[in-house]
């Protein structure tokens, strides 16, 4: 199996090569660079499989690089800053981010991390059926859920609205697919953490509430439905 390529743009010379060698310890195979512009460089030289992106970085800031990522690939995205910010975690989740981790971070727990978004990123890209759950979808050959105008193709990981193609990242996809298997059920934001971020303790639920508004934006702000003190739930 090819090693894991991972993209890592940190400016701060003690962390990057502290954390290049706690990841090629594990092995993953890493191109660390000081900067954004540098960074887009080596994303778009190398196509890594996941990036690691610091908020505050000369050239071009981590945010913008992840913007500039997202306009030409799904590949996962995690943005690290040195504070728990929420403009700086939000800014970077709308940007297009799929999780973040708080400088200063454990190596151990950085690795999780992102090993967890390696898998379910490696779920959402791969065939396979629908999520078991109640129905309240209908069902057409071929693993197609339709809910109002959306069309959702459970084996070939793809998303219609009014017939047009729906461009969704992987986590998007897996948010998508947790829905679809409860149709009007309400999912509390720790369960979503659990079942699509793969978190089996407490996370920061500003991802999840991120993470639905941009979904909504793509298949309809009324198809997700708020309830509010316990969750979302997906309107059949």
């Amino acid at each position: 199996m090819a090693e894991t390529h991972v993209l890592f743009v940190e400016d701060d010379d003690v962390i990057r090569e502290a954390t290049q060698l706690a990841l090629e310890r594990v092995g993953f195979t890493v191109t660390a660079v000081p900067d954004g512009l540098l960074g887009l460089e080596a994303f778009r030289a190398d196509r890594p499989d996941i990036a690691l992106l610091d908020v505050m970085v000369p050239g071009l800031d981590g945010v913008s690089l992840c913007r500039r990522i997202r306009d030409e690939s799904t590949v996962p995205v995690i943005m690290l800053s040195a504070r728990a910010d929420a403009i700086d975690v939000v800014l970077g989740l709308e940007a297009g981010a799929d999780d973040y981790v708080t400088k200063p971070f454990d190596g151990a727990v950085l690795v999780a991390r992102i090993r967890a978004v390696l898998r379910r990123f490696g779920h959402a890209a791969g065939a396979g059926g629908a999520p078991d759950g109640p129905g309240g979808a209908h069902e057409e050959t071929g693993g197609v859920l339709v809910f109002g105008d959306v069309e959702i193709d459970t084996e070939g990981m793809e998303v219609r609205r009014e017939g047009a193609h729906v461009g969704l990242t992987p986590t998007e996809m897996r948010l998508l697919l947790e829905f679809s298997s409860a149709p009007g059920t309400v999912l509390s934001r720790d369960r979503l953490l659990e079942r699509v971020w793969d978190y089996g303790w407490g996370g920061d639920t500003r991802v999840v509430d991120v993470h639905v508004q941009r979904l909504r934006t793509k298949i309809g702000q009324d198809r997700i439905e708020t309830v509010r003190g316990f969750g979302y739930k997906l309107r059949a």
